[in-house]
């Protein structure tokens, strides 16, 4: 197996940076959208087969690792909060949490019961790939906020104004989130998956205090529990240089960090002790190729060659993005790392 990406969450030698991307296995992709004309896509998550074969096709563009193809909402229809994906409009939450008894109706579920397609898929995939895989789910901030808000959001207006006033509820809600997603990255982990990742795309939308008071004690919950399973541990927020000592506090072997932290500034605030995650812009890929070989290699600049960096973009692959930019990225920081 093809090892660079474990190595580097290890902060060990490497022969060359190891690349993954987020959302590498989506829309800008030909097979993934005549997949999609066939079929939706939580037909494609539940569909073991169907998820198997999403998963393995960005890695021709010579990932050094693959994600598993899912999505961090998945957990909320079990726990009886169903939800679909709206044309052009993203998820869209059935029935948004508004008050304490909306947050009663949440259950806990058994995983292999209400989530086991996503475990079949992570056997087949084991049985295939030459990569290492990677797990993942949604972190309680960023899930809960999808529930009160019914769906994507700008200000979290609604989110944040049920954590202010109503904190103890919203502490139900977070631990109710908590408990199923540490369970469910768990059940990943003993299906085969060599590493996790905990997405938490919107915590950026909060200040450092209220990241503290009314989040960090639930992902720390989540983190400090599956860090003990031995398996590297992905710590990814959107936005967040101003949380990320306090992210490093709740947990992690691995930090990634979003395009706007210059890698040196957030790899001090974070500490070397750990390995850190990412950071090219998308958008740069929509570049010419030479202009996202520059912004590649101004992010190998920063890093310097110092062990325990895993090559990723700030957050996902937009569907515009041109695949022959994504495989000439990939290529142009194996051979500039390696000859560094």
């Amino acid at each position: 197996m093809n090892d660079r990406f474990l190595r580097a969450c290890r902060r060990e030698p490497v022969d060359c940076t190891p690349v993954w991307m987020m959302r590498q296995a989506g829309r800008y992709m030909p097979e993934y959208r005549a997949l999609r004309e066939k079929h939706t896509m939580l037909e494609v998550c539940k569909t073991p087969e169907l998820a198997l074969e999403v998963t393995l096709q960005p890695l021709k563009y010579g990932m050094d690792a693959a994600i598993l193809f899912a999505d961090i909402l998945l957990p909320l229809e079990p726990m009886g909060a169903p939800f679909d994906f709206a044309k052009g409009e993203g998820p869209v939450i059935f029935s948004p949490i508004a008050n304490k008894a909306d947050v009663d109706k949440l259950h806990d579920f058994d995983i292999e019961e209400g989530l086991g397609y996503v475990l079949q898929a992570i056997k087949l995939l084991k049985k295939e790939l030459k990569v290492p895989l990677i797990g993942f789910a949604g972190a309680p901030f960023t899930l809960a906020s999808y529930l009160i808000e019914g769906g994507k959001s700008s200000a979290f207006a609604k989110s944040k104004r049920f954590m202010y006033t109503e904190p103890e509820t919203w502490k139900l809600l977070m631990t109710k989130l908590s408990d199923v997603v540490k369970k469910f990255l768990h059940q990943q982990i003993d299906a085969g998956v060599d590493a996790v990742q905990l997405f938490d795309s919107w915590v950026g939308q909060l200040s450092a205090v209220d990241y503290r008071t009314y989040v960090q004690p639930h992902v720390m919950d989540i983190l400090k529990d599956v860090e003990k399973r031995g398996v590297p541990v992905i710590h990814f927020g959107v936005g967040s240089l101003h949380l990320l000592e306090a992210m490093r506090e709740a947990g992690g072997t691995v930090l990634g960090l979003d395009w706007r932290t210059p890698i040196q500034v957030g790899w001090d605030k974070v500490g070397h002790d750990r390995a850190i995650q990412g950071n090219l812009d998308p958008i740069a890929l929509l570049a010419p190729r030479d202009i996202a070989e520059k912004h590649a290699a101004r992010v190998l600049e920063q890093v310097g060659g110092r062990p325990g960096h895993i090559f990723n973009l700030g957050h996902g692959i937009v569907p515009e993005t041109p695949a022959s930019n994504v495989e000439a990225v990939i290529d142009f920081v194996h051979r500039t790392s390696a000859k560094s």
